[in-house]
């Protein structure tokens, strides 16, 4: 159980620094998304690659990001059994919503996007747009990257779930 505590906690490390570096993301919506409404009103020009580069950074920092906030506890849940319950019992909610839910859902993501995401790099698919961005075929890429990273942040989760649940007093 010791081993598997280690690879967990490794697992948190790896997805909390693709975390930390996807939250660096928001600044970069926050300030193109600034650029583009004062060019559009100061000036009357648009920007479709300004526009789809906040689109990429939105993305990236919402799937990169994902497993990190996975680990931290952040994401929104029904608190109406969680908050009362005991440790044992929260092992419980979080090794059966793993491997009921999180693991399976995000198996079949991975699998089934990455035909989807081969036909992309194959024609390195680009924006439709004219003057769009080229690399749409890197946005799509995103889809398997968080799958990856919610299965393995889930594996970590049930590991530390599986240890609760191997160490508490019934």
């Amino acid at each position: 159980m010791l081993r598997l505590a280690i690879i967990a906690d490794r697992i948190d490390r790896v997805t909390a620094a693709i975390g930390r570096a996807a939250a660096w993301l928001a600044l970069a919506v926050v300030l193109v998304q600034f650029t583009v409404v004062a060019l559009r009103y100061t000036f009357g020009i648009g920007s479709i690659w300004l526009q789809e580069t906040i689109l990429y950074a939105h993305a990236g920092l919402f799937m990169l990001a994902a497993a990190w906030t996975l680990a931290v506890d952040g994401h929104v849940r029904v608190d109406i059994f969680y908050t009362a319950a005991s440790a044992r019992q929260k092992a419980w909610i979080d090794l059966l919503g793993t491997l009921l839910f999180l693991l399976p859902f995000m198996a079949a993501l991975l699998v089934l996007s990455l035909p989807y995401v081969s036909r992309a790099w194959v024609v390195l698919e680009r924006s439709r747009e004219a003057s769009g961005l080229p690399f749409l075929y890197l946005l799509k890429t995103l889809i398997p990257l968080f799958a990856l990273l919610m299965l393995l942040q889930g594996a970590a989760l049930a590991i530390r779930a599986a240890r609760v649940l191997a160490t508490e007093p019934r």
